[in-house]
């Protein structure tokens, strides 16, 4: 089996995303890289800028807030091979720019520990704190855009349509990329406590939909 990782264009990441992904929802993509085996696509993921500039900041501090990248989503087939997603993982990250903070989350509202970080040796710092955030009901539209789009007025009138609800945490992992100085100093510089990794019982998303896959030529 020849197995290799490549750059894939938008749209095939996109369709990944809103068909395999449980999310089913398009984050912020600067990068995306689909994991192939003899030519056929097998996973696909993405980074991108996160959405909060305080988890930018909070990570290695002001000065390298424009090197954190978010690995914000990895899809892989239901009958895939042994050690695809950790493979997928470790090897796109050798194709990320240099030096680079690469920040990822598992969650635990899907029954997700994170494993595959931890098989890719992320640094672990903990759950997301606890937050509230607002919902439109059922529709799932990052909390983000429903603030950016409506008033906390509009918000707080219409219950019907909006709620205020605890905001799932999640496991933290940190990855830092380049040369040894560069690690070093990322390192130095972490803002938070390296904890030792959680364990559980990690609930994995079943999902068949058929997707793209033919990609060899690209």
């Amino acid at each position: 089996m020849q197995r290799s990782i490549r750059s894939i264009p938008r749209e095939i990441a996109l369709e990944w995303l809103l068909h395999k992904h449980y999310a089913r929802r398009i984050p912020s993509i600067t990068h995306s890289f689909g994991c192939f085996e003899n030519g056929i696509l097998q996973g696909v993921v993405t980074y991108g800028i996160p959405p909060s500039p305080s988890l930018c900041i909070g990570i290695c501090g002001e000065e390298y807030k424009d090197n954190v990248y978010e690995l914000n989503r990895l899809t892989i087939l239901e009958n895939h091979s042994k050690n695809l997603a950790s493979y997928l993982v470790s090897n796109s990250m050798k194709l990320m720019p240099k030096p680079s903070i690469i920040v990822s989350y598992a969650d635990t509202s899907m029954g997700h520990v994170g494993y595959v970080y931890q098989a890719t040796n992320f640094i672990y710092t903990g759950l997301s704190v606890k937050r509230n955030e607002w919902r439109e009901k059922g529709l799932n539209t990052h909390s983000k855009s429903v603030v950016a789009k409506f008033t906390l007025e509009e918000r707080q009138s219409n219950p019907k349509r909006f709620e205020h609800v605890e905001r799932p945490q999640k496991h933290r992992y940190v990855y830092f990329l380049g040369n040894k100085r560069e690690i070093k100093e990322f390192k130095n510089k972490l803002n938070y406590d390296v904890m030792p990794y959680p364990k559980g019982k990690s609930h994995r998303y079943e999902n068949d939909t058929v997707v793209s896959q033919q990609m060899a030529l690209l």
